[in-house]
């Protein structure tokens, strides 16, 4: 369960996303992805779903590189800003940075998007081209529509992912592929975050899920068929729990599991964390009720333009309230949304949001049948 706000604040005072909680399944950049939503008012919770683990002292990647260098390369797919980084930063502690840059420079480079493009062209190099949706796959309809690819070398930059499909379909082609693994995806180190960030989807303790890797949505639902939750989780982010993804691949998992995915159309944070900004408000329950402005944002409450603390059992009650204005709802209705049994728990968690909200003329009993919003 997580904490109720301290203090009511003015939303404007705290951002767009003020009172909503969104979930960051990344390990790499999560600060930065984080900061930027908690500057908009958003509560945070982390539970990386993957790590990056470097191939420094992998034989695998010696024996790509040296491949590379036995021969000239007449294609490079460049598919990660970090990756390609790393692949040139080992080339250079084994010696073989400066073979290495020659090598890509007489070939043809296509790089995956514009993350890796600026990592391409920061080592000195050209890109012949780039799609804007970092998509492997229009990477590959690209070398087929535009290149014979029989008999030519071309090295492949793996990212965590071994893109079977992309290195079948060059073999197909007659290519000699040449896969480079600098870096493998692996679960979280410690799976704790995780655990709790799953369980908070669950009991839509969470408004927004968001992914910046495919490798993550992969493992998160994964963890969730592991303890049991998976129905559950894909259950939530159908419903309650907004999933957010940087871009079409990383979204393709959640996508292929039946799960709505809202993404930007520039593949980057900002755009995610502005996606982010414009759904989840909309997602938002208005009411009115003596005469009282009522928003029920994520895990807390608006009252007129003031953010105000709500425990969890009262804020279950509220919107069951909110979603039907002016309505009686019962007393069973409202005692399914709580753990407590019988009517003594609703009649404690009603007067416990009559005191959050400030005015108890907000929440009208209805004798012997339940409680309505004062519309």
């Amino acid at each position: 369960m997580l904490p109720a706000v301290d203090n009511p604040e003015p939303v404007a005072a705290i951002g767009a996303l003020a009172g909503f909680t969104v979930g960051v399944t990344a390990e790499r950049r999560r600060e930065e992805l984080g900061s930027a939503l908690e500057r908009r008012g958003a509560r945070i919770v982390y539970g990386p779903a993957i790590r990056v683990v470097p191939l420094v002292d992998d034989t695998q990647l010696l024996a790509a590189t040296k491949r590379c260098l036995s021969g000239p390369l007449d294609f490079a797919v460049a598919t990660t800003g970090v990756g390609f980084r790393g692949w040139l930063d080992v080339a250079d502690a084994w010696g073989l940075k400066e073979s290495m840059i020659g090598a890509l420079d007489t070939a043809t480079i296509l790089t995956r998007g514009p993350k890796v493009r600026g990592a391409v062209r920061a080592a000195g190099l050209r890109e012949e081209w780039s799609p804007e949706s970092e998509s492997s796959v229009e990477v590959l309809e690209h070398m087929l529509a535009h290149y014979d690819l029989a008999g030519k070398r071309v090295a492949i930059q793996l990212h965590g992912d071994p893109l079977r499909d992309l290195v079948a379909a060059l073999r197909g082609a007659g290519a000699d592929v040449i896969e480079v693994p600098v870096y493998r995806w692996e679960p979280p180190a410690d799976p704790a975050p995780l655990q709790w960030l799953i369980e908070l989807v669950v009991s839509a303790n969470i408004d927004a899920l968001t992914f910046t890797s495919a490798p993550a949505a992969v493992n998160f639902l994964r963890t969730a068929d592991e303890l049991g939750l998976g129905d559950a989780v894909r259950s939530a982010l159908r419903g309650p729990v907004l999933a957010a993804a940087v871009g079409p691949v990383t979204a393709a998992p959640l996508v292929a599991a039946g799960i709505p995915v809202v993404q930007p159309e520039r593949f980057r944070l900002g755009a995610l964390v502005r996606e982010v900004v414009e759904a989840l408000p909309a997602r938002a329950l208005v009411a009115y009720a003596a005469e009282h402005r009522i928003e029920v944002r994520g895990q807390a409450a608006v009252i007129d333009d003031r953010l105000v603390p709500v425990d969890t059992s009262s804020m279950a009650l509220l919107r069951k309230l909110v979603a039907l204005p002016g309505d009686v709802v019962a007393y069973a209705q409202l005692a399914d949304a709580l753990p407590g049994d019988g009517l003594h728990a609703v009649d404690t968690a009603i007067g416990q949001l009559r005191t959050a909200l400030g005015n108890p003329a907000i929440v009208q009993t209805v004798v012997k049948r339940g409680y309505r919003l004062a519309v």
